[in-house]
């Protein structure tokens, strides 16, 4: 009996052996044991959108490419008015990994700080009342950076109180100390560590600005042996209102030759110590880019400075602030910029509003209109 027992025993082992190792095979692996297998398999009787092997490919009425290529982007972390997304290093990993896909090839971090809140443990700013982060954001976006082959720009620190006051001079304080914690803590320690963002955002002759940018721009290639530098102001057009109110557009725009003028006298007192300008081309009508586009290029090429465009991934038409842009108007700028010899293209910003992990679900679907356009 139990002889017996014991050669039944085994014998249902190894049949139990035997059907779980065909239940774990792959339909690859059946079908090499069986080549009939694949012949017998079941119609596919789903509709032609759900069967996987379905691609559809929409033909562009304009012409694919025909504008510059975003090749930079600013990583919005220390946010005035766009949500955080709560990212940790996994998900920022996967982040370069999606912009590295689409050619960009600098990451500019918008600002180190902003009041209180800060992207690393800064000691002076601590001192000052800001709050400790949970992250050194600025170790990790150099490291990515690194990683990816990038180059990483670092936004100076934002006090906030040029908002409260019209008055640039307030940021030159605080920045004497964060630029030098800034180059010891990174530059020196990371090739990645590429330039500097001056990070405050003026439109017009603003109090204090050219002193202001003279100075951080100065100690920024003086502290770091000449790192690039670079400024991204915005245009006093139609639509530059206030985010916080419910008006799209303004009557009062600044008109072309004010820009002009305004600008050339910045730009003359600013161009030793700031390499680009990448103004922010949200402000004005798309019928408006090229003009104002050609005078900024006209100005950056009288000053020997880099004319950058700041090509808004975010749609300022809409009553709701802020969405991901519609691509064509993304697309109408980027060609403007193509049109009038613009030297770069960065985006604000690639994360919140082209990212195919964003929050958003609509900034999928323009990284796929995106990589449609230029044939990624």
């Amino acid at each position: 009996m139990q002889h017996r027992y014991m050669t039944d025993r085994r014998t249902f082992l190894k049949k139990a052996g035997l059907a779980a190792a065909a239940a774990a095979a792959t339909p690859f692996a059946i079908e090499a044991m069986n080549p009939d297998a694949k012949s017998r398999k079941k119609k596919d009787d789903r509709p032609p959108f759900l069967q996987a092997d379905h691609a559809l490919e929409t033909e562009l009425l304009v012409e694919k490419g025909n504008a510059l290529p975003i090749t930079g982007t600013f990583l919005d972390e220390i946010s005035h008015d766009i949500p955080h997304q709560n990212w940790g290093e996994k998900e920022w990993d996967r982040d370069f990994q999606y912009m590295k896909a689409i050619g960009i090839d600098t990451v500019i971090d918008i600002r180190c700080g902003y009041r209180k809140f800060i992207t690393y443990p800064s000691p002076y700013l601590l001192k000052q009342g800001a709050y400790m982060p949970s992250v050194d954001l600025i170790d990790l976006f150099c490291r990515l950076a690194q990683k990816y082959d990038m180059k990483f720009w670092l936004g100076l620190y934002d006090s906030g109180k040029y908002w409260d006051t019209g008055d640039m001079s307030y940021e030159v304080e605080a920045n004497k100390y964060v630029i030098d914690e800034i180059w010891e803590r990174y530059g020196s320690k990371y090739r990645s560590f590429g330039g500097w963002y001056i990070s405050g955002e003026i439109s017009r002759a603003t109090r204090g600005a050219i002193d202001s940018f003279r100075s951080m721009g100065k100690q920024c290639k003086e502290v770091s042996g000449g790192l690039p530098t670079f400024i991204s102001p915005w245009i006093d057009g139609k639509k530059a209102v206030d985010a916080a109110g419910g008006d799209l557009t303004k009557e009062q725009a600044v008109s072309l030759e004010q820009h002009e003028k305004e600008w050339n006298e910045i730009f003359d007192g600013i161009h030793e110590y700031v390499d680009a300008c990448a103004f922010q081309d949200g402000h004005i009508d798309y019928d408006e880019l090229d003009a104002f586009f050609s005078v900024n290029k006209k100005l950056a090429d009288r000053y020997g400075m880099q004319c950058w465009t700041n090509a808004e991934s975010f749609d300022r038409d809409m009553p709701i602030k802020f969405f991901p842009i519609k691509f064509d108007k993304l697309r109408l700028k980027l060609e403007a910029a193509k049109r009038c010899g613009y030297d770069k293209a960065i985006t604000f910003e690639f994360s919140h509003f082209m990212s195919p992990q964003s929050a958003y679900l609509q900034a999928g679907h323009l990284y796929d209109r995106y990589k449609e356009y230029f044939d990624i």
